[in-house]
């Protein structure tokens, strides 16, 4: 007869707990299948240090968007109104719930498993792991990129970087580097992140001073309607402003999550949007309008149309930095969402070990090969491939959002949006609907490939299900927390 499984919360997290009222009672579990042995709580790590309020947004931020860079396409496939308007309703539809429902299941589980927790709360643990292979696959992935895209930014400058043994050593040598720096501490990644940011995002302030006196109001009212690619437009979009559930992995690691979560998720959102609309204000209503040069990189020819050749290299240096900012927040994200998983019993105990400086080793090591290993490879398809991948996992997170609103209603939620049930739902249908169209437009061999990697979650769990029966590794979980059904039968019975 097998037991049920008491999953908790990181032993590492600080939480707060407090008397409740009327309509809440403090969270706590995930309800699973195996026994498992218990971990012993690491009293060490509460001397980590924590990532407060500053770092914390420009890591929301990295982990959104980086700036401006890849906005372009919006105005070659809809015209520059659409990509205007594009950026200032598509947050209202996708950005702001995705970051909303984040705040609350963040602080309602404020530990490193993330979203994997959620789904695992709200599904069960089969569906909680399909959750964390297919979101740390596609942020390996996408990870395997930047690299690749910051030698692409110098190698106009550095031919040499174009190809050859002199590319290769340079992509492997950034990515130990970057490595490197993730292993120091989340404290440090963050602190870098600001700097980065700041770094990135100066020069469009002030190639907007500069294009002020040659700015004409009526380009930004241009609009073709024969003549857009919803494809390309909706992809371009939804792509700019999505992965504000990525932060989550890292919710454990923050200072007082319970407030620096919502808080810092709310100064991203505005931090994305105004990085995201000032530039193309400045490089539509300051230039004539030629669609068919408005691709990827079109912005340096702005800055230098307008400020000269120092301006360029100023934004093109900031879209490579822009890409190593990237790189170490989804590395973050993607080793502690490891981390997590192994401290719920989803992935051997090794996984949960830490470094001296608090980082989850073998997690960042596991994320590091997967970059190495896949920046070899031609991305076009399987890049596609794991956007279809994040698709599938956002609709899990919705349908989780809304269960646990259903099934726990009581459960302590120390953010929570001030929507009942019924408005839960609508809030996640006009994201949903997107998504499907998203998925709708993506090719049969895009799916097919999507299908294949799901295949291998959904035969990965019962293996290692299967090897924690037979102990041939060791899986274990913290019992630090209480029984979320537990406790809300005692509520239930307390207020009858």
């Amino acid at each position: 007869m097998q037991k049920r499984r008491i999953i908790t919360v990181n032993p590492s997290t600080s939480i707060e707990m407090r008397e409740y009222n009327n309509d809440e009672v403090p969270y706590a579990n995930v309800v699973g299948d195996d026994d498992d042995e218990q971990t012993q709580s690491p009293k060490a790590t509460d001397k980590i240090r924590k990532v407060s309020m500053l770092p914390l947004i420009f890591l929301i931020f990295y982990e959104v968007s980086g700036g401006p860079f890849g906005v372009e396409d919006s105005v070659n496939a809809a015209g520059p109104l659409l990509a205007l308007l594009g950026f200032v309703i598509f947050p209202f539809i996708w950005s702001i719930p995705e970051a909303l429902i984040t705040a609350e299941m963040g602080t309602m589980f404020p530990e490193n498993g993330g979203y994997v927790v959620w789904v695992s709360s709200a599904l069960g643990p089969f569906w909680g792991f399909q959750q964390g292979w297919m979101k740390w696959l596609s942020g390996v992935i996408d990870n395997a990129l930047y690299p690749v895209l910051f030698l692409d930014y110098l190698k106009s400058g550095i031919p040499a970087l174009g190809s050859g043994l002199p590319r290769v050593a340079s992509i492997l040598a950034l990515t130990i580097l970057l490595t490197y720096l993730n292993y120091r501490g989340l404290t440090i990644v963050g602190w870098v992140a600001v700097l980065m940011g700041v770094f990135s995002i100066l020069p469009f302030a002030v190639m907007g001073l500069i294009s002020i006196p040659r700015l004409e109001p009526s380009r930004w009212l241009v609009m073709d309607l024969g003549n857009i690619n919803w494809n390309l437009y909706l992809n371009t979009l939804f792509w700019n402003l999505n992965y504000w559930d990525s932060i989550s992995t890292l919710a454990g690691e923050v200072e007082n999550p319970n407030k620096t979560l919502p808080k810092a998720l709310y100064y991203g959102v505005i931090l994305v949007a105004l990085s995201y609309i000032f530039p193309l204000l400045t490089g539509i209503g300051a230039i004539p309008l030629e669609r068919e040069l408005w691709t990827d990189g079109y912005f340096s020819d702005v800055a230098k149309a307008l400020g000269g050749a120092w301006l360029r290299w100023w934004v093109q240096a900031a879209a490579a930095t822009s890409n190593m900012g990237m790189f170490i927040a989804e590395m973050s994200s993607d080793s502690f969402q490891l981390l997590g998983m192994a401290e719920r019993g989803m992935l051997p105990e090794f996984f949960a070990k830490r470094s001296r400086y608090g980082t989850p080793l073998l997690g960042i090591l596991f994320s590091a090969s997967g970059v190495i290993l896949l920046s070899w490879l031609s991305f076009q398809e399987i890049v596609a491939a794991e956007n279809l991948l994040y698709c599938v996992g956002m609709i899990l997170e919705f349908i989780a959002f809304v269960r646990m609103r259903m099934k726990h209603p009581a459960a302590s939620r120390p953010y929570k949006i001030p929507i009942g049930t019924t408005g839960s739902i609508l809030m996640c249908v006009p994201p949903t609907i997107l998504i499907c169209a998203v998925v709708a437009l993506s090719s049969a061999k895009v799916a097919a490939v999507s299908f294949v990697m799901m295949i291998i979650g959904f035969l990965m769990q019962p293996c290692l299900n299967h090897m924690d029966r037979k102990k041939w590794l060791k899986f274990s979980v913290s019992s630090d927390l209480p029984d979320l059904q537990q406790e809300t039968r005692e509520y239930e019975t307390l207020i009858r």
